[in-house]
Order: C-alpha cells, then sequence, then structure tokens
C-alpha cells in the first residue's frame, strides 16, 4: 500500500494538470484572442470548451464504475493513462492549429477538456477511496493548491511564453507539463481494494435522491453567480488598460497563485474554527466589494495597473477563501458510497451556472461595457450574501448528527 504522502504527491500532480489545460482554456485564450482584436463575442465561442465540465456528471457513474469494481484492483492508473494521453494529444493539436482558426482550436480545446473533466472525476474517487480520514485534509490542500498552481501555469506562464516564444513552442512546453505532472501518479501502484458486493450501485439518481445532495446543488449555484460571471471579463479588462500579456501573466502567475494559496490555506483554518458559512459570507461579501471595484474603476475610465492588479489580488483572495468554505461544507452532503459521482454533480453545477453567466456576459459586454457587467455581478454577489442564511438551513444531516453528538 502506497504511503498518503506518496499518494498526495500523485494526485497533486493530476490536480495541477487538470488546472494547467483549464488555465489555457479560461485565462490564457481569451488574453490571446483579445490582443489578437477578437471581440468579447468571439471569446465567447472558445467557452463552448466548458461544456464538459458543466456536463461530466452524466458519464461519471459510468467512469467510476470502471475505476473501482467492487472487487479486484482498482483502476486509476489505467484511466489517467489512456485519457491523460488523449488529453496531451489535444494540446500538441493545438500548437499546430495555431489561435488563428478559432473552429478548429476550438473543437481541439473541447477535446481536451473532456479529458481533462473525467481525469478529475477519477481523481476526486481515487483521493476518497485511498486517504484515510485523518489525511483528507491533506488531499484537499493538494486540490486547491494545485487548482491555483495549475492556474498560475496555463494562465501565466502560458502567456508570458506566448510573448517571448509564440503560440506554437508555448503551446507544446504545456503539453511537456501535462506528462511531467502525471508520472508521479503513473508510477504508484492501485492497492487492491475490498470487496464489497453490497455497495449500492453508483448513478445519478441515488444522489439526486437525498434532500442534502439537492440543496447542496442549490448552495453550488447561487454562491458562484457574481465571482464567475465576473471572472471572463477581467483578462480582456486588463488587456483594454494597457497591461501586456507579460504584465497579466506575471499577475496571473505570482500573485494570484499566491493569494490564491493563502486565502485556501486560511480557509481552511479558519472554517475549522468558525464553520463554513460564516465564512462564505465574508469572502462573498470581499467578492462583491472587488467587483464594485472593478465597476468604479470602468467607469471613471483610469488606467491605474496598481489599482486593477490590487482588486484581481482581492478577488483572488476572496474566492479561495470561500470555495474552500464552500466545498468543506458540500463534503458533508456526498455519499462515501459514490463521493466521486456527488462531487461531480456539485462541480458540474459550479460549471453550469458559470458557462450560462459567461455567455450572457460576452453576449452583451461589447454593447454594455464593462462598468455595467461588473457592477451587475457585484448586485448578483450581494444578493447571494441576503440568500446565504436561508441556505444555510439545508446543512447536511451528518453535520447535524455532528452538532448533536459534540
Amino acid at each position: 500500500m502506497p504511503s498518503p504522502a506518496t499518494i498526495i504527491v500523485g494526485l497533486g500532480g493530476l490536480y495541477v494538470a487538470q488546472s494547467v489545460i483549464g488555465g489555457v482554456v479560461f485565462t490564457g485564450l481569451p488574453a490571446v484572442l483579445r490582443k489578437n482584436g477578437a471581440s468579447l463575442n468571439d471569446i465567447a465561442f472558445i467557452l463552448l470548451t466548458v461544456l464538459p465540465w458543466s456536463f461530466k456528471f452524466l458519464w461519471s457513474p459510468a467512469v467510476e464504475r470502471y475505476r473501482s469494481p467492487r472487487s479486484g484492483r482498482r483502476r486509476s492508473r489505467e484511466v489517467v493513462a489512456i485519457v491523460g494521453a488523449f488529453a496531451v494529444a489535444m494540446i500538441v493539436a493545438c500548437a499546430l492549429i495555431g489561435p488563428g482558426a478559432l473552429l478548429p482550436l476550438t473543437v481541439a480545446m473541447m477535446a481536451a477538456s473532456f479529458a481533462s473533466a473525467t481525469l478529475d472525476i477519477a481523481c476526486d474517487g481515487h483521493a476518497v477511496e485511498s486517504l484515510a480520514e485523518r489525511n483528507r485534509g491533506w488531499g484537499n490542500a493538494a486540490q486547491v493548491g494545485g487548482a491555483y498552481l495549475g492556474a498560475a501555469i496555463g494562465g501565466g506562464l502560458f502567456l508570458v511564453l506566448i510573448d517571448h516564444l509564440g503560440w506554437q513552442p508555448a503551446t507544446l512546453v504545456m503539453a511537456g507539463v501535462l506528462i511531467a505532472l502525471g508520472l508521479p501518479f503513473l508510477l504508484t501502484p492501485d492497492p487492491r481494494r475490498a470487496a464489497r458486493e453490497d455497495r449500492p450501485p453508483q448513478s445519478i439518481m441515488a444522489a439526486l435522491r437525498r434532500p442534502e445532495m439537492r440543496s447542496g446543488l442549490l448552495l453550488v449555484a447561487v454562491y458562484v453567480l457574481g465571482a464567475k460571471w465576473a471572472s471572463i471579463l477581467i483578462g480582456p479588462f486588463l488587456i483594454d488598460s494597457g497591461l501586456s500579456l507579460t504584465a497579466l501573466g506575471t499577475l496571473n502567475g505570482v500573485g494570484i497563485t499566491v493569494s490564491g494559496l493563502v486565502g485556501a490555506f486560511g480557509g481552511g483554518w479558519l472554517v475549522r474554527r468558525f464553520g463554513a458559512f460564516p465564512i462564505m459570507s465574508g469572502a462573498l461579501a470581499l467578492t462583491a466589494l472587488g467587483l464594485a471595484g472593478f465597476a468604479l474603476v470602468a467607469v471613471a475610465g483610469v488606467k491605474a495597473p496598481a489599482a486593477l492588479g490590487a482588486l484581481m489580488l482581492l478577488g483572488s483572495l476572496s474566492f479561495s477563501l470561500g470555495v474552500v468554505a464552500l466545498y468543506s461544507e458540500l463534503m458533508g452532503r456526498a455519499s462515501l458510497d459514490q463521493a466521486g459521482v456527488d462531487f461531480t454533480l456539485f462541480q458540474s453545477m459550479d460549471a453550469i451556472v458559470s458557462v450560462i453567466g459567461w455567455w450572457l456576459v460576452s453576449a452583451v459586454g461589447d454593447r454594455l461595457g464593462f462598468a455595467v457587467c461588473f457592477g451587475a455581478a457585484a448586485v448578483l454577489g450581494l444578493a447571494a450574501l441576503v440568500a446565504l442564511p436561508f441556505l444555510a438551513r439545508g446543512e447536511s444531516a451528518r453535520a447535524r448528527e455532528a452538532q448533536q453528538g459534540a
């Protein structure tokens, strides 16, 4: 049986790799397209690539049944090797296509996103099965930290490399990074799992029948409204404000990573002390404040790189703080019998709400302007803050039992 440290390092590499792909798609590409003169409507087209993350719950039971049979050896490495190789091939295809051919680039990126979403299903399920309860905090830290590190590489380093080397070499470097990140996991053996013939079949309907899952899905949908909907605008807004790709890439790569990690680990400590919902409330308030700041800067038309950078870092800090609290709450609503499926449903709801907002914002952004869009996102964040006490009443049965037994 591999040691917990070995398992966490392997999982951490995969979480970073998934976020590299996400950083390239959701942060790097919008900025590159804007630099090349694309409109917000053109940028919205590339956001088709988020659809696999929105609907990965549809194939999550099939992935988990194959990866984790009721008896025998798990097939986590097999799933990661096959799906990971496909993801790398699609990134290489993107390098050969180039950013000017929007349709084929979108197809290749969607295929890479599909592979990344499938890997995430397997990673979450493997983490829950492989880590003892006392080590799951470290596993969660690897997931959150890996997300920020991967975003720094895909949305930060990628932009700097494009600015200095060009599209094709920079994209091929990203493909090499994905291979290196997957090796620690692939070199770790899958232990044999204990047979459990009475485990219920993993299914979406089994999740949706439970009230704590339904209330958790509503919580995710409401919580991500403001911050996620505005996130697609920040890169293009900073480019229009005069930041170079190198400056934006450095801000994404260093500033966002540091502030995100501070928020993530600080959020873990604060949630343990004060509970999830108070931290979510504070994070929502900070997020709305930052979005209102972007709106004011856009109205004033002031090109102030330092102020914009500070607002971007505030948003990263508050978002990471909130998402740690949010998913800490959701952990209590997932069944250990099908944790991979349950967490996939929560993440898919997050992605569905996000992509709807991204499409709306991108479609009307050129007409309404950045100020209106940022202001509307701030209002949505405040509305979520008002709704949060009502959503707190839907806390999990496991949490209530823990409070009664304390």
